[in-house]
């Protein structure tokens, strides 16, 4: 993804509950639709944990990620997150490294709490991800757990942006979005104008506003899986560079 330094910085309008902070609701149904958004947002980088960190071989990747899950929501582990204490992905990572090595110790190949959980996760995209990257067998596992976590976000952005680009008819903005910023090859308006066939100034404009419109859809992803302001802006600096 090309350098979006000229990105503008619209403050966050918020409008999503977090999820970190639903999960210790007293609802039930909202604490398994708060449960859900966490998983979807953090399956991957627990797959790729396991396997970079633990060195588990796919399957044993697999019933791990499904029993850390099933267990969290069994014993309700998020509901005592403090977000003043670490970043919600930090504490998700020790409640995950304390779970494998009790099963280590243990040696528990069953999959707890799974007749209360069901969880529909493609674990075979998560394994060729992590091939095709090559980040298997690499020293420094926290990171791939953030990087897990990063493209789970950008990816997100990316396939909602080109949703709505769809649903507004702006396939042509998309186009360009996708050209100029993700492709990684350097190109000049100029040359991209060319090439779709469009002015200029609607390169410009294109890019004015999906940019802006990705960046909203990335950050209230965001927000949905932080607890507090403070966490919110923290982790968009880290993930976007930006203080909204």
């Amino acid at each position: 993804m090309q350098d979006d330094s000229s990105f503008s910085r619209p403050r966050f309008p918020p409008t999503r509950q977090s999820a970190v902070l639903g999960v210790a609701s007293h609802d039930a149904a909202a604490r398994a639709r708060s449960f859900d958004v966490l998983v979807r947002a953090y399956w991957k980088p627990v797959y790729a944990h396991i396997r970079t960190k633990w060195n588990r071989a796919p399957d044993q990747a697999q019933d791990l990620t499904q029993g850390f899950f099933a267990h969290a929501f069994e014993k309700r582990y998020f509901s005592d997150y403090d977000a003043a204490k670490a970043r919600f992905r930090t504490y998700l990572r020790t409640c995950l490294d304390r779970f494998v090595m009790t099963e280590q110790r243990d040696a528990r190949r069953e999959k707890r709490g799974s007749g209360a959980l069901h969880l529909s996760l493609d674990f075979p995209s998560a394994e060729n991800e992590l091939r095709s990257l090559g980040v298997l067998g690499a020293t420094d596992t926290e990171r791939c757990f953030d990087d897990a976590w990063t493209r789970h976000l950008l990816s997100v952005g990316v396939d909602q942006l080109k949703r709505t680009c769809s649903e507004k008819d702006k396939e042509v903005a998309f186009q360009v979005f996708d050209r100029y910023v993700l492709s990684g090859e350097p190109r000049s308006y100029a040359d991209l104008a060319s090439e779709l066939a469009i002015p200029v100034t609607q390169v410009t404009n294109h890019l004015a506003w999906t940019r802006r419109e990705f960046r909203r859809i990335v950050l209230e992803e965001l927000r949905e899986i932080t607890a507090s302001d403070e966490e919110f802006r923290s982790e968009a600096r880290a993930l976007i560079g930006v203080d909204p």
